[in-house]
């Protein structure tokens, strides 16, 4: 496994749960012990404690399991023909199979200025370590770059402890690749009820600083935003240098089949990095969330294991907490959904069903935990119910009440 982020760990992980005895190796450029990158964005950055709080598993793990862990060094090459793969410091390691969980990395703010100190972007554990070491002190001016899930949970974070933040997203909404605007309506309302400036439709141009350190945000229009610190959260973009390299079929990420096989049947792809044929999309796509990674990996794994030829079809759903909601998806929505809303926007408690073509491919609920177990289950059989059922006051999102 080329990665030890959740998808390259599930896998050696699964390998071993489902009897594999072969070597089972995981390397990885970042030292130290395999860590989850969720809490990141949340918890990590006002808890005290350190990378111990976030580990997936400890050394003892990796000894009791037989799994080699090969940390601060990456793979440079990949020889498909021997099959080897090299290593920075010059050494091979064999493979019968390869499996590439390289992730992504964030996309770079293309503007002067953004190289100055106070400008951070969020995907590593260093990453998180400097954004804590940020926000502590007194009040500060933050400024977020994106109206997506990671630059959303920091701001949550940030005006909790105190700071004054603005957030600049140059579509008119929120999380508008990913959510409803009921959604992103309601996300951007209770972000402005903690004191939140949003500012919508404007590009970012320019970073003024002074001795090195940032200290505005000069937008399109000439407005400048005071600021000590600036996070950039404009979407990542997946790591394939290593997969081009090794002439592997790449397009917006290392493209794979239905079975997550690369265009070498000795390799594999997963999570962030690889692009697959969604069942529920009905298209290509590549995902970006824990889930789908851990998903793919057991997918993996199993095929491995068994030689099975199933397709992978695993349900997507995604989550996000910021201050007291708790947005949690399940589905691909596609453009021009017919949305329905169900519950209580008012005290925020309510979910927005999205049907395409009269068939329901997705749903989103704010603090309505049943909706999404229920949304999970539904979404992995062919049982739908209509928008006209939805749009009744005593619908419950339960399979018996519609096929």
């Amino acid at each position: 496994m080329v990665g030890a982020g959740q998808g390259g760990l599930q896998v050696a992980a699964s390998l071993r749960e489902g009897g594999f005895a072969g070597p089972v190796t995981v390397v990885d450029t970042e030292p130290g012990l395999p860590y989850q990158r969720p809490p990141l964005s949340k918890a990590f950055l006002t808890d005290d404690g350190g990378r111990s709080r976030i580990e997936l598993r400890s050394a003892a793990f990796f000894d009791e399991h037989g799994i080699g862990l090969r940390t601060g060094t990456g793979v440079v090459a990949i020889d498909r023909t021997a099959g080897k793969v090299a290593l920075e410091q010059g050494e091979f390691l064999d493979y019968g199979h390869l499996v590439l969980a390289t992730g992504a990395t964030p996309r770079a703010l293309p503007v002067p200025g953004a190289d100055q100190a106070g400008v951070v972007v969020l995907r590593t554990l260093a990453d998180a370590t400097t954004l804590r070491g940020l926000l502590r002190g007194p009040a500060r001016r933050v400024v977020i770059v994106g109206g997506g899930f990671i630059g959303l949970e920091v701001a949550a974070v940030a005006a909790k402890l105190g700071h004054q933040v603005t957030i600049v997203e140059v579509l008119p909404r929120l999380m508008a690749r990913v959510a409803s605007p009921e959604l992103a309506a309601h996300v951007a309302e209770v972000h402005r009820d903690h004191g939140t400036e949003i500012v919508f439709g404007r590009c970012v141009v320019a970073l003024r600083g002074a001795g090195g350190a940032v200290r505005a945000v000069e937008l399109d229009d000439g407005t400048l935003l005071d600021a000590d610190v600036v996070l950039v959260g404009i979407g990542a973009v997946p790591k394939t240098d290593l997969a081009v390299r090794a002439g592997l079929d790449v397009d917006n990420g290392v493209v794979v089949d239905g079975r997550l096989r690369t265009s070498d049947p000795a390799i594999s792809a997963i999570g962030d990095c690889a692009n697959y044929p969604s069942h529920h999309a009905g298209r290509r796509t590549r995902l970006e969330s824990v889930q789908n990674a851990v998903d793919q990996a057991r997918h993996v794994a199993a095929r491995i294991i068994t030689g099975s030829d199933e397709p992978y079809r695993a349900v997507p759903w995604f989550w996000t907490n910021q201050f007291d909601l708790r947005v949690q998806m399940v589905g691909i929505p596609q453009d021009q959904d017919e949305r329905v809303v169900h519950g209580d926007q008012v005290t925020g408690r309510f979910s927005v069903f999205r049907f395409h073509d009269g068939r329901l491919n997705t749903v989103e609920s704010v603090n309505r935990a049943p909706d999404h177990v229920g949304a999970r289950k539904l979404l992995a059989t062919d049982l739908r119910p209509t928008a006209e059922q939805v749009r009744r006051a005593a619908f419950k999102l339960d399979p018996r009440n519609f096929s």
